[in-house]
């Protein structure tokens, strides 16, 4: 069964032992030899699917050409055969290709999401670990291991521990899941994983400012930068470095200076010894190309479109307002107070943050596309952006505690509309979960992964391409060392030259 750990802070003349805190309980955990269970392997197949697919769909564009860029301009390193990078042949040091890949699946905010008392995106882990792994020549049931317990830890640490409310990235909790999940691949000892954890959080710390106001291309670097840092971090403690400690619970750690303080406790859950790494298997990806808080209300607002055709035109709209959980509210709705939620001129980036302008896009064309629902000409459309700005978010405290419920059966990411016409007439409905969760309308399932990656791959890779790529993919717990270095999509001649090229320093 899971067993809870209580983590608070110590003074230092409290000399806390190695072995009773967290990031130890974390390595633990990493180097535990348990069986992956059928149902989370067919889960992580599945996840490999969709990051690819998303990869695919965003080779393109200028953050992922100018990461791809870096990571090849730095050589294989000498310790093993390097790793792949989407898009192209060639290969680079692991640390890099994670950075690479890294930004590639982010990219888009189209891949797997946990929300809990914070949030992430537990598929970050699988561009790290799956380019350790082809660096050093593992097998694909090592592969799957690692990515277990990479997906364990950070769905764990989300359960417990709040970065949001103290304005810290959550890719404070990827970089020692991730070098977590590095140990488990990799076989490491509990000492080693132990350093490597500590030290994979001590760099991956970082305020929000990469999600407020205008929100920059750093978004999709943030999670490959804790790749790349979990990989090295995992090197340096693999030589014999050590990191400080106690990271989490020291008098000047981070949960004293940077999260609840001197007086916080937490409780963090994770699977005793012997116990299976189920924690994917809580996570959900996404059918839409936004915001996870957005996937619900996208799904509402095509019922709506096809329902009630007269809510297109802002003519007949009074007032729209969604009544949701604090955090989509304060996040991503109207209670951020960022004038640029309602800009037409905003960032990609932005709009992927505002729920007032995907709601009122989906509402008018009846669905949710990654690419042209942000062009700026649609985002610049004179009656989109009069009905936009007739949408405001409330909190609502039942939504709240819904949110933050830990019953999966009310765990909740939508909430309730109300829409004031201009005659005076009001129309009201609600929706708790996007159509594609597991207790959704339409739940995602391997054919709907393997469509998505249809979808989106089929401009940029060759059809040989995309069916040798499913082939392995599903095929990821029998692969051999060498299938897993071939473990990448690569693209059709003339996307990559088609792409921006920028030169920097290296």
């Amino acid at each position: 069964m899971t067993v809870s750990h209580h983590v608070r802070v110590h003074r230092s003349d409290e000399e806390l032992a190695r072995e009773d805190q967290l990031a130890w309980k974390i390595a633990e955990v990493a180097v535990d030899p348990v069986e992956v269970e059928p149902e989370v392997v067919d889960m992580i197949v599945n996840r490999i699917i969709d990051n690819a697919a998303v990869a695919a769909a965003s080779l393109t564009r200028a953050p992922v050409s100018s990461a791809r860029a870096q990571a090849l301009d730095h050589p294989v390193s000498r310790g093993g055969a390097g790793a792949s990078v989407f898009g192209v042949t060639d290969r680079t040091s692991p640390e890099w290709a994670a950075w690479g890949n890294g930004v590639a699946v982010r990219e888009l905010d189209y891949h797997d999401t946990f929300l809990a008392a914070d949030y992430s995106h537990p598929g970050d882990n699988i561009p790290p670990i799956l380019a350790v792994a082809q660096h050093v020549g593992a097998d694909g049931a090592a592969l799957v291991r690692g990515l277990a317990t990479g997906y364990e830890i950070q769905i764990d640490l989300v359960r417990a521990i709040c970065l949001h409310k103290h304005k810290i990235d959550h890719v404070a909790h990827l970089g020692p899941s991730a070098a977590a999940g590095i140990g488990t691949l990799l076989g490491l000892d509990t000492p080693t994983v132990y350093q490597a954890v500590g030290q994979a959080l001590h760099t991956t710390t970082a305020t929000r400012q990469s999600r407020k106001g205008e929100i920059s291309t750093w978004k999709a670097h943030a999670p490959a930068f804790a790749g790349k840092l979990a990989v090295e971090a995992v090197d340096r403690a693999m030589r014999g470095e050590t990191s400080p400690n106690p990271i989490y619970e020291g008098e000047d750690g981070v949960i004293a200076w940077l999260l609840d303080g001197p007086d916080a406790a937490y409780t963090v859950p994770l699977p005793a010894p012997g116990e299976a790494k189920r924690g994917i298997l809580d996570s959900y990806t996404k059918e839409h190309s936004a915001e996870y808080q957005a996937q619900a209300w996208i799904d509402l607002a095509r019922k709506l479109h096809g329902e009630h055709p007269e809510l297109r035109d802002p003519a007949n709209v009074e007032s729209i307002v969604l009544h949701t959980s604090h955090h989509t509210h304060y996040v991503i709705g109207s209670g951020a107070n960022d004038p640029q939620k309602y800009d037409p001129t905003a960032s990609r980036e932005t709009l992927d943050h505002s729920i007032p302008y995907i709601f009122a896009v989906a509402l008018q064309d009846g669905g949710w596309h990654h690419v042209d629902s942000y062009k700026p000409e649609r985002a610049a459309r004179p009656d989109t952006i009069a009905l936009w700005r007739r949408i405001t978010t409330a909190e609502d405290a039942e939504w709240t505690r819904r949110y933050h419920s830990e019953d999966p059966a009310e765990k909740a990411f939508g909430g309730r509309v109300e829409i004031r016409m201009a005659d005076g007439s009001t129309i009201v409905d609600e929706i708790a979960v996007a159509d594609a969760h597991p207790l959704g309308a339409r739940p995602f399932a391997r054919e709907d992964y393997i469509r998505k990656f249809r979808i989106l791959a089929e401009p940029v890779l060759e059809p040989a391409e995309i069916e040798r790529f499913l082939d392995l993919a599903q095929r990821l717990p029998e692969l051999t060392a060498d299938e897993v270095r071939e473990l990448n999509i690569v693209a059709r001649e003339g996307v990559i030259a088609s792409a921006p090229n920028p030169r920097g320093l290296f």
